[in-house]
């Protein structure tokens, strides 16, 4: 038996539930631990899911930024560095990712809080996570303002990726559930990545011939 949940429903519910109801809804969601860097060269990390494909030439990736109504020390150190990297969440480090999502003040890095430890590279001056096994360094190109809900659409172009040896197929496909890659529903409910099968790319079928 169905049942509708509308609008105003939604608008009815208890603050939590209403959270936890609309970031589940879009099913399982990779998730990234978000590395940045401010001026004065103290580290920073932040958990996302939001991070989606923008396109492969040039290769871009974007992610959603939650309202600047507060001070957003990602965004900030974004917007005055230009940098920031993307570190797949796996199983062995997974404990230690949810804990940075807590709201640490500033001037705390995260990367002490939860034990990880950060890793530079000459072509980004972000902090990767050294722990993860897929790690991509970004360099910030453009933000888009979204009305609906005053959030922002953060778009970065791929500097350069580090991952281990082996990890691409031979036709380019990069299968991170073979790297204990995590997803998650929500704001704190993760689940183990299983490969299923893959499809050749799908084409219009051909008339049946007479």
């Amino acid at each position: 038996m169905e049942k509708t949940i509308t609008a105003e429903d939604i608008l009815t519910m208890d603050t939590s539930n209403r959270r936890n109801f609309g970031n589940t809804l879009s099913g399982i969601k990779n998730v990234q631990l978000l590395g940045t860097q401010s001026l004065d060269l103290l580290p920073n990390l932040g958990l996302f899911s939001s991070v989606v494909h923008i396109g492969a030439n040039p290769a871009c990736l974007g992610f959603i930024m939650r309202p600047l109504t507060v001070a957003r020390q990602t965004y900030q150190n974004i917007k005055s560095t230009g940098y920031y990297t993307l570190n797949q969440v796996h199983r062995g480090i997974l404990e230690q990712a949810h804990q940075a999502s807590a709201k640490y003040p500033d001037g705390i890095s995260e990367f002490e809080e939860t034990g990880l430890t950060p890793q530079y590279s000459s072509n980004v001056s972000a902090p990767y996570v050294a722990e993860a096994f897929i790690k991509i360094g970004l360099e910030f190109t453009e933000e888009h303002h979204i009305k609906t809900n005053d959030s922002w659409l953060i778009v970065g172009r791929i500097i350069e990726v580090i991952l281990p040896e082996d990890s691409i197929g031979p036709e380019g496909h990069l299968d991170t559930a073979a790297w204990d890659g995590i997803g998650v529903s929500g704001l704190d409910t993760y689940y183990d990545l299983k490969k299923i099968t893959r499809f050749p790319f799908a084409r219009p079928k051909k008339p049946k011939e007479s």
